[in-house]
């Protein structure tokens, strides 16, 4: 679209024919919206390209030779916070694009993608969005989920008893124990359940389906 800013990128990749082809090439398949500025095969070289060529955009490969580019993901957030960040990886194994987010990255998208298939989520990112491919949306969904934890009877009636708002009193009264025993137990549930408020517990409890029968 003539009038459109060019995204202007840096790429940090060891395989010079990849980055030779996206000079190459993404001028042509973007109709000119966007360019490589700046390149580097060195991870531990990455922040220093992206502080003195100033891009949107840094694109890193994940699969680099030490410090390697979950570090050079690292190093661009601390010293230009401004760049966003994309992962980029070869690979099918999800665990790096995982360190990458976490390290800072704010996409990712496969190096078996097309020039011409990555403008659309590259504009999407440096407009605040997160770009994921499904399978990797899919185990970060997986991921948030609470851990399933494994309780007998007794806790179940437990927690029953504290989501329906019941008093110590009243518990220990349903469950025929002592109101200290009824406490105890209350303290040995929160921490199985890993939170420190019965208003957490039930919430927990709720949400990973620890109530039904």
């Amino acid at each position: 679209m003539p009038g459109s800013p060019v995204v202007r990128l840096a790429v940090v990749d060891d395989h010079p024919l990849f980055v030779r082809g996206l000079e190459l090439l993404l001028p042509v398949t973007t109709q000119g919206r966007a360019e490589v500025v700046g390149s580097t095969g060195d991870a531990s070289a990455a922040a220093s390209l992206v502080s003195r060529c100033l891009p949107d955009l840094a694109l890193v490969d994940l699969h680099m030779p030490p410090p390697g580019g979950i570090r050079a993901v690292a190093a661009i957030r601390r010293t230009t916070p401004r760049v966003r960040v994309v992962a980029m990886s070869g690979g099918e194994d999800t665990a790096p694009a995982l360190e990458a987010l976490r390290a800072g990255a704010e996409g990712y998208l496969p190096k078996t993608a097309e020039p011409e298939e990555l403008l659309p989520p590259l504009l999407a990112i440096l407009d605040g969005w997160a770009v994921l491919p499904g399978p990797l949306l899919r185990m970060l969904l997986r991921a948030g989920r609470p851990a399933p934890v494994d309780l007998d009877d007794e806790e179940r009636a437990m927690l029953r008893a504290i989501a329906a708002g019941r008093s110590t009193v009243e518990i220990a009264e349903r469950m025929h124990v002592s109101e200290r025993t009824v406490k105890r137990m209350t303290a040995a549930l929160l921490r199985k359940l890993r939170v420190s408020t019965r208003a957490e517990a039930a919430a927990v409890a709720g949400h990973a389906g620890l109530l039904g029968d």
